[in-house]
């Protein structure tokens, strides 16, 4: 797989998921609206992918002095798309099934996304995948649990 491609992936379905996650679960302790879930997705997924891809764009520009014009579109793109296509991905549960079951489900979805991916990223890199997929799950973790208090302390001020 090409490194462009290969990062684009690992950025784009990361902050796909996390920041993804992390708006649905405060978002739903906040208002308890699927309307409103489903819009913050839509609006997340375009105006993140839009900031991650240029972050990425940007990030090789000033750190990669060997990449390529070529490279660095690449880069670009595949966050792009990466990160569109997996932060969309969370409207599937949100939209077809009951709000609480959507929210456990996304949650699950999420975690099994970002588990394979650590997973073969470690098989990549040859070393045991349990540290890793435990790191990167405590941190999708902490996120939730953190959106999860904003948002119920956004309900009560509301």
């Amino acid at each position: 797989m090409k490194h462009a491609i290969k990062k684009g992936l690992g950025f784009g379905l990361t902050s796909g998921i996390i920041t993804t996650l992390g708006l649905i679960v405060g978002l739903h302790a906040g208002t308890n609206s699927k309307i409103v879930i489903l819009g913050g997705i839509l609006v997340i997924a375009i105006a993140d992918a839009f900031s991650d891809s240029l972050g990425v764009h940007i990030a090789e520009e000033a750190g990669n002095k060997n990449a390529s014009e070529k490279e660095i579109w690449e880069s670009t793109f595949f966050t792009f798309f990466f990160k569109i296509i997996f932060a969309t991905s969370f409207i599937i549960p949100i939209w077809f099934l009951e709000l609480q079951t959507a929210i456990i489900t996304s949650i699950i979805w999420g975690m099994f996304l970002l588990t394979v991916f650590t997973y073969h990223v470690s098989r990549w890199r040859k070393i045991s995948p349990i540290k890793p997929i435990i790191e990167h799950l405590s941190i999708a973790i902490l996120v939730i649990v953190l959106t999860h208090f904003i948002g119920d302390w956004v309900a009560v001020l509301g």
